[in-house]
């Protein structure tokens, strides 16, 4: 097999992929699939998808033969029933994060891709971003020297309009994967145990959703065959801040620390009372030459879409998402955020909140999440 032919599976966030399916060299086929009808052949007519690959069920579409894989970006309620249907139907599957909102789907989704032999892959935007990738460098070189410690946070206020209605008072590490991905893949080691801390409250509207009660959540965690240890913050609801999504690593040769301020460039210290503003470059080495432009930030599709108003993009880590689960299911291989790995990040994130609505309680990840 030398092309795929890819379903993406949700048309608002998702539809920033289909470009990039289409202009990847080992990608054939496009289909599509939501539920509205409008919505789809207005997508349909806009991206030149042929009738027969435009579906208004994932059923219709896992059904297709003609499909080798599917790419789900749906409501995060749907991502492991969903993940479920296609590899268990034989098709190897990509899904926004998170991967899932209990351990038990974790689980179930870790023993179908390996029953079925099927890639699955959870698209973590937050470990191929420029910032990440320039930084990765530097560990990977050498130059950060031994690292001491790493730190997370996603912070995002979403009192603001246009969220659907099923974000209401989640739990702030059911969606923390943003702020924990980056820690674990820096260090290349899995996260072994989570102690969290619930902090203030939002309103009891918006908790008696979810019975989460806590404005923000804060992690720290243990790694396996590591002396490092992390600590990762989230909040979503009744806090204050500008939208950031950020790691901070520190070695005994450099540190590097997320911008404070959106664009303001992220800060590199050096050795003693060194410091300089760095803008990390678009990392497109690695990438086909027909898709290296999406990593650019005038490639956003949709300026009025929430992901991508508060998002800015994702840091240009789309194209690189796309060329790794195309690239791991030609090459015959585990994508690098494979569904164990997809599942210690997850977890990690669900057994934080557990420990949160328990007074710190440590807890240990489950077996099936490391390697």
């Amino acid at each position: 097999m030398s092309k795929l032919n890819v379903g993406i599976v949700g048309l608002g966030f998702g539809k920033e992929f289909i470009r990039i399916y289409q202009n990847h060299p080992n990608v054939d086929k496009v289909a599509i699939c939501t539920r509205n009808p409008r919505t789809l052949q207005e997508a349909g007519d806009e991206f030149g998808i042929e009738q027969a690959l435009r579906f208004s069920s994932i059923d219709d579409m896992i059904a297709c033969g003609a499909l080798d894989a599917i790419h789900i970006v749906t409501p995060i309620a749907e991502h492991a029933p969903q993940s479920l249907k296609c590899l268990n139907a034989g098709k190897h599957t990509a899904c926004t994060v998170p991967m899932a909102t209990t351990v038990e789907e974790c689980k179930a989704i870790v023993e179908a891709s390996q029953a079925n032999h099927r890639s699955y892959m959870m698209m973590e935007t937050a470990v191929y971003t420029r910032e990440y990738l320039y930084v990765k460098d530097l560990v990977d070189s050498g130059k950060l020297g031994r690292v001491q410690f790493v730190r997370g946070s996603h912070m995002q206020n979403m009192g603001l309009e246009g969220w659907p209605e099923y974000w209401l008072g989640l739990p702030p590490f059911h969606y923390g994967t943003h702020a924990i991905a980056p820690l674990t893949c820096i260090l290349d080691k899995d996260i072994e145990s989570v102690v969290c801390h619930g902090s203030g409250r939002i309103s009891p509207e918006l908790a008696a959703h979810y019975g989460s009660p806590f404005a923000v959540e804060t992690c720290t965690m243990t790694f396996r065959d590591s002396v490092v240890r992390g600590e990762t913050t989230r909040a979503l609801y009744e806090t204050v801040r500008q939208y950031r999504e950020s790691f901070d690593i520190y070695g005994d040769q450099m540190a590097f620390e997320w911008d404070q301020i959106e664009d303001e460039g992220g800060c590199l210290f050096e050795g003693g009372e060194s410091a300089r503003r760095i803008h990390a470059p678009d990392v497109v080495a690695a990438l086909p030459e027909s898709i290296q432009a999406f990593t650019k930030r005038e490639q956003i599709v949709d300026v009025n879409h929430v992901s991508f108003i508060q998002g800015a993009g994702h840091g240009g880590s789309h194209p690189h998402l796309v060329h790794e689960f195309v690239s791991a299911i030609l090459e015959g291989r585990s994508p690098a955020i494979d569904a164990v790995r997809s599942a210690n990040i997850t977890c990690a994130g669900i057994c934080a909140h557990d420990s949160a609505m328990q007074e710190g309680q440590r807890i240990a990840l489950p077996d099936f999440t490391l390697r």
